[in-house]
């Protein structure tokens, strides 16, 4: 019998496990090592698709299945397969992204199906995006995609155009039959409808047999909020956004600071009790 056996760790990825510059720290694998060794599950749960989380993956090695597209699917590594995926509305995406492009020109967007990100509108934000995940620049005119969404991503290097065009997009008719959620300053993005972070964590529970108070989660963003208040016991970087540490229950130190490694030995050292 582990120390930690039956215990569940979810992280979010970005501001979270990851650095600023993307990487993870030799502290944090320590620790995550460790927590496996003694009967811990650990992995994460992101708003990144699976094709561009594996990367990631490989460094981290989790050893339970993914989260991913901010709640919209878990997807397993080891059998190179979805377990869960769900799509959204593609006549309410279609209309959104119609109404984006005529009234708001300059926001780059793209749609993201279940096995690759196809690439609509292109500005200074998504050829970030793309710099920052290593997706292939693959265009698609959404007009004429027969593909089923897993979520549309807008983004703009400003961030008062997305504050504008979240209210756009809120205000639109169709938006009651979709989930709309900040994944980062830079992005807002369209999700299937009732669905997020939290759902999925605990789907990645269920399916493990994992108990929902042995699972813990941390995260820094608006996105990460339905997980923290999801899981036993929600966890906020120091970094995090102040809607992200008003749902946790716990405020750790930052992403800069080894936040996983942290955690992992305050469970360790009873200071956090699971």
């Amino acid at each position: 019998m582990g120390k930690f056996d039956g215990i569940l760790i979810c992280t979010d990825l970005d501001g979270t496990i990851l650095r600023k510059d993307k990487s993870v720290s030799k502290e944090n694998l320590d620790a995550v090592e460790y927590f496996k060794e003694n009967g811990g599950r650990f992995t994460f749960v992101t708003g990144r698709m699976y094709f561009y989380s594996k990367e990631t993956y490989d460094v981290i090695k989790p050893n339970a299945p993914i989260g991913c597209n901010n709640g919209g699917g878990i997807y397993d590594f080891e059998k190179g397969e979805y377990l869960w995926f769900e799509t959204m509305d593609c006549e309410a995406g279609k209309a959104i992204m119609e109404m984006v492009d005529r009234e708001m020109p300059g926001i780059g967007f793209n749609i993201n199906t279940l096995h690759e990100a196809l690439f609509c509108k292109d500005n200074d934000a998504m050829v970030r995006f793309r710099r920052l995940t290593g997706v292939e620049n693959k265009t698609c005119d959404y007009r004429n995609l027969n593909e089923s969404i897993g979520k549309i991503v807008f983004a703009d290097l400003d961030g008062e155009n997305i504050k504008a065009l979240t209210k756009l997009v809120s205000e639109h008719p169709m938006a009651e039959r979709v989930g709309l959620i900040h994944s980062e300053r830079t992005l807002f993005e369209v999700l299937p409808k009732g669905l997020n972070k939290g759902t999925v964590a605990m789907k990645i529970a269920e399916i493990l047999n994992i108990d929902k108070n042995k699972t813990i989660a941390i995260g820094d963003f608006d996105n990460d909020v339905s997980m923290l208040k999801a899981a036993k016991i929600g966890i906020a970087v120091s970094n995090a956004s102040e809607n992200a540490k008003k749902a946790a229950d716990i405020i750790t130190v930052s992403n800069e600071e080894h936040a996983i490694a942290r955690v992992i030995y305050d469970i360790d050292n009873g200071i956090i009790e699971i």
